[in-house]
């Protein structure tokens, strides 16, 4: 009983920890609206700087500790790339990279204690097998995460991608320059690719140059239509080109490589949908027309 307790303890720790990573942008979200509605209460300030201090003291330490062991333990990691892989996924302002290196850690910790806990209700084999393996998964567990959401976030830039370049073309044939046009997507579009706009306008505003910011912009998102309109945008700069030609190209053509991917991914649907229908539809649909012969083949013989 005390074991399958603790069984349940550490899969709802693990379960607690990869919905604190999966939900962290929506609850910073709700922490910066309370704390606006909270502004001026004075007791709420004090005991808010209360926490934080008792959080640098006692917790920054120890992830700090945690994430240099991680690094030590893996010297192919490092703080940069898991910094750029944070931005790629969006979560460079809800997570730090050494943050997110002791989850890794702490998750490896609640799956092992889970597997212990499972591993002697079992056959010893199976057992020894979950306890080697509980924790890589569990350190992995983190990384498939950020990875799975780099790849969703992807997706979803390269889908806004047409409609925020004819955006962009409409501004600048109106008469706008690219910082303005830039100024009113943001203001009249959301998303993911809208929040690399403005972090990419935002360093062009604080004196970056234009092909350097938008360098930037391409090796942050690894979005192949947009490293494309980034190149052409710079080579169209360079050499004086109307910009509003260029973005009614690279409209359109992100538009038909945007259509010819969902062809493909049409095409693709029947031969992955092929093992599943094999799997478990074939045998319940033998089971349903062959059953009745065979029982009255038996019935005969009977």
């Amino acid at each position: 009983m005390f074991l399958f307790l603790l069984g349940l303890v550490s899969l709802g720790g693990a379960a607690f920890v990869v919905a604190e990573l999966v939900t962290l942008p929506a609850r910073e979200r709700q922490r910066f609206l309370q704390r606006t509605a909270e502004y001026g209460r004075a007791e709420t300030r004090v005991r808010r700087i209360q926490d934080e201090g008792v959080k640098k003291r006692l917790l920054e330490p120890l992830v700090e500790r945690t994430a240099r062991l991680v690094l030590k333990v893996n010297p192919k990691t490092t703080i940069e790339g898991v910094s750029y892989k944070l931005v790629s996924a969006g979560l460079s302002r809800s997570i730090s990279p050494t943050s997110f290196l002791a989850s890794k850690v702490g998750v490896a910790v609640i799956t092992t204690v889970f597997a212990i806990a499972i591993g002697q209700s079992i056959t010893p084999f199976i057992g020894v097998l979950m306890i080697l393996a509980a924790p890589v998964c569990g350190f992995i567990l983190p990384e498939f995460i950020v990875n799975s959401r780099i790849k969703s976030r992807q997706e979803r830039i390269s889908a806004q991608l047409p409609d925020a370049l004819d955006l962009l073309a409409v501004s600048v044939e109106a008469g706008l320059g690219f910082d303005s046009a830039v100024t009113k997507l943001i203001e009249s579009l959301e998303g993911p690719l809208i929040d690399e706009f403005s972090l990419t306008l935002s360093e062009i505003r604080v004196g970056e140059s234009r092909p350097e910011a938008l360098r930037k912009l391409a090796e942050r998102t690894q979005v192949p239509e947009l490293s494309a309109f980034t190149r052409a945008l710079i080579q169209a700069d360079t050499l004086g080109i109307s910009l509003g030609r260029i973005l009614r190209v690279q409209a359109a053509d992100t538009r038909e490589r945007r259509q010819q991917l969902a062809e493909e991914k049409a095409m693709k649907a029947p031969i992955k949908m092929l093992f599943p229908t094999v799997i478990f539809i074939f045998p319940a649909m033998f089971i349903v027309t062959l059953g009745p012969v065979f029982l009255s083949l038996k019935g005969g013989f009977g």
